[in-house]
């Protein structure tokens, strides 16, 4: 081969590798364009409360922000269908109802337990994740906390055991206590595992107590004017929709009835009651958006054990103490996560 011959063949040659390399290139260009293209999948997640949307704003937010923390932005790559009942118990059904019909992929529940029973009577198949049940268990949501067994799991409180803790302050804070007024829903499926709690931890206190049922918003004002008739020393608010719904009205009626109240959550000393004792409840529903993500990839409810708080919070306000003319002892003040002045 003469050496023209030889430079023609290696331009030929050359000439084939660019065209190939430029095809490979425009077909990569082509195939990028067409996956970017692609929509992203969009989880439709179910949020059901047994409370108000305003009641549960710094929950949600919590939920949220774990949502976030995962990979999860609302409208990109997930969306969260809300449902609040509004403290309307009756509604917790015809809402969960509605969920499943809108085919979402988990449902995420809020009140106690009552909106987990109301989703699990709406659906066997659809995950269920609690926020923060009371007490999952006793209440049939979970076979067990380490084996759920079924379509739930998620998160507890402890609030049972931890009611006669804070029962427990409030004779700190009164020694002289002796009769305690405690303000629940009798048909709440906790109720009388709540009660169960703190019955042995008054009985120890040799205090009495005199339970006194809020089904409605009305209730409340009789309530307290069942408590002060019978002399009521201080006030045990157990939780639940209704009364969680009515903070504000109950924590003002404890200082305006110049009682010490003792409450299960954060939000209640925030609306100017006394103190309260609780599980972390923000730190729940951030974990509880873990439970959705590893849901969402794949793992199945039964197959992921009912996790507890790992954070409790104690909070006292010591506007309301003053208000009411009591003076909280240093030894108690000191153990506070939180003091409002």
């Amino acid at each position: 081969m003469s050496s023209e011959e030889w430079i023609d063949t290696e331009k030929n040659d050359m000439k084939k590798k660019i065209t190939g390399l430029t095809l490979s290139a425009l077909l990569f260009v082509l195939c990028s364009s067409a996956e970017s293209q692609q929509p992203t999948k969009i989880a439709r997640i179910g949020y059901l409360s047994a409370g108000s949307a305003s009641a549960n704003a710094v929950r949600y937010e919590a939920f949220l922000q774990g949502l976030r923390e995962g990979g999860y932005v609302e409208g990109r790559n997930i969306v969260v269908e809300f449902r609040h009942a509004e403290g309307k118990l009756d509604r917790l059904s015809a809402l969960a109802d509605e969920l499943v019909r809108l085919k979402v992929e988990v449902v995420v529940t809020s009140g106690g337990g009552l909106a987990t029973r109301a989703t699990r009577e709406a659906t066997k198949t659809i995950p269920i994740v609690m926020a923060g049940d009371i007490d999952p268990v006793g209440q049939g949501s979970v076979a067990s906390l380490a084996r759920p067994g079924g379509n739930v799991t998620g998160l507890s409180t402890l609030t049972p055991e931890i009611s006669g803790k804070r029962l427990e302050i409030l004779k700190e804070i009164v020694p002289k206590l002796s009769r305690v007024a405690v303000l629940g829903i009798s048909t709440g499926p906790s109720t009388a595992r709540l009660l169960k709690e703190v019955e042995p931890a008054a009985g120890a206190f040799g205090v009495k107590l005199q339970f006194l049922d809020v089904q409605s918003p009305k209730d409340i004002d009789t309530a307290f004017r069942a408590a002060s008739k019978a002399r009521a020393e201080g006030v045990l608010v157990l939780t639940g929709p209704v009364i969680n719904a009515q903070r504000k009205q109950i924590a003002d009626l404890a200082a305006k009835s110049r009682l010490p109240a003792t409450y299960p959550f954060p939000e209640y000393v925030e609306a100017g009651g006394l103190m309260s004792y609780s599980a972390n409840m923000v730190d729940l529903y951030r974990r509880a958006a873990t439970y959705v993500d590893k849901i969402l990839k794949g793992a199945k409810p039964a197959d992921l054990p009912v996790e507890q708080p790992t954070k409790f919070e104690f909070i006292i306000n010591l506007k309301a103490a003053k208000q009411i003319g009591l003076t909280i002892p240093p030894n108690v003040l000191a153990r506070a996560d939180k003091v409002i002045r």
